[in-house]
């Protein structure tokens, strides 16, 4: 059976890719994904602030505000622990090449345009075969109006693909006003690939403390209708490969996503919470049941379930809604 899927110009032995996590930050553990048959990984994130800001600024902003970090916090080691400076950064992805043979994917987290974004083409020197780019951007300026968000997404694409060769994975948020006008413009600007979507983590009030406090839920099976959803609305609309995230738990997961047009999709949460032993797992439950289905491989069913081929283009869109509350009962 043939599981071998292309990842914005990569060729990967199977679909199911590991996330930028705290797992990834581990040689062994890159190992382990690598055995039980990972696609491809994405490295833990490296962040703007890591990157423009001094060592003692650092702990500030690793602190606080942490609702805008796009990983998994809680299960990060203390401040002072994993305080990765950019050179240390590059020599996790050297070593990762040396221990692994599936494409390693280097990962940037940041909001603005600056000088942090020529930190890309050292990810690129260091080995990675590409390059995510995690742009999470709070906009609390109520002048700065919906065009002026979007275009700092662009021009952080155009920065970097400015400084590398490798192909360069945007991931998104779900929050647009228009998400298809977002991904094509993207699309033009020469994103290699739309990973959708981030799950940012929402901040929380100590009321006996009375402080806002950084809060952590890891995502649930559910969550993956989001970007089954917008996979499905994307796949032949854009050139750019799609990458689904969040929420996906099982193999029947993945299958689901691919036939709705993802080319790869990511899993976290269920590793934080299972052990990297679910890889093997997921792959698994895929095979046996493409096995049953008489699918022989995963280009077979890529997109058959997409806004485009499937025969109610309109159950990705209202007629769900409708549907779906006239026929609840109590």
């Amino acid at each position: 059976m043939n599981l071998s899927t292309t990842y914005m110009g990569l060729k990967l032995r199977s679909p199911v890719v590991p996330s930028a996590s705290p797992l990834t930050r581990e040689v062994s553990n890159l190992r382990e994904m690598e055995d039980a048959g990972a696609g491809a990984i994405v490295m833990h994130s490296v962040f703007e602030e890591q990157l423009t800001h001094e060592a003692g600024e650092l702990e500030h902003y690793a602190a606080q505000g942490t609702e805008s970090f796009s990983e998994a916090l809680s299960y990060f080691p203390q401040v002072e622990e994993y305080k990765i400076g950019p050179d240390q950064y590059l020599e996790n992805i050297r070593r990762a090449k040396e221990t692994v043979e599936v494409p390693i994917i280097g990962s940037l987290n940041g909001a603005t345009v600056g000088g942090w974004v020529d930190y890309a083409r050292q990810i690129q020197e260091a080995g990675a075969d590409g390059l995510e780019l995690n742009v999470y951007l709070v906009p609390t300026d109520a002048n700065r109006n919906g065009r002026k968000v979007e275009q700092t997404y662009l021009e952080i694409l155009r920065a970097v693909k400015k400084s590398v060769t490798i192909p360069v994975a945007m991931k998104l948020s779900p929050y647009f006003s228009n998400c298809a006008w977002m991904a094509k413009k993207l699309d033009s600007a020469g994103a290699d690939a739309l990973v959708l979507f981030n799950r940012f983590y929402q901040p929380d009030i100590d009321l006996e403390e009375q402080t806002v406090v950084p809060s952590l839920i890891l995502s649930s099976e559910f969550e993956m209708r989001l970007p089954l959803r917008w996979v499905a609305i994307l796949h032949g609309y854009v050139q750019a490969s799609l990458a689904a995230t969040t929420g996906i738990f099982t193999g029947q997961d993945v299958l689901k996503l691919l036939m709705a047009g993802a080319d790869v999709t990511m899993v976290c949460s269920v590793l934080l919470m299972r052990g990297i032993g679910e890889l093997e797992k997921i792959i698994r439950q895929m095979t046996d049941w493409m096995s049953q289905h008489q699918y022989e491989s995963v280009e077979q069913m890529k997109g058959c379930l997409s806004h485009r081929s499937c025969a109610e283009p309109g159950a990705f869109e209202r007629a769900n809604y409708m549907k779906a509350l006239n026929n609840y009962t109590c």
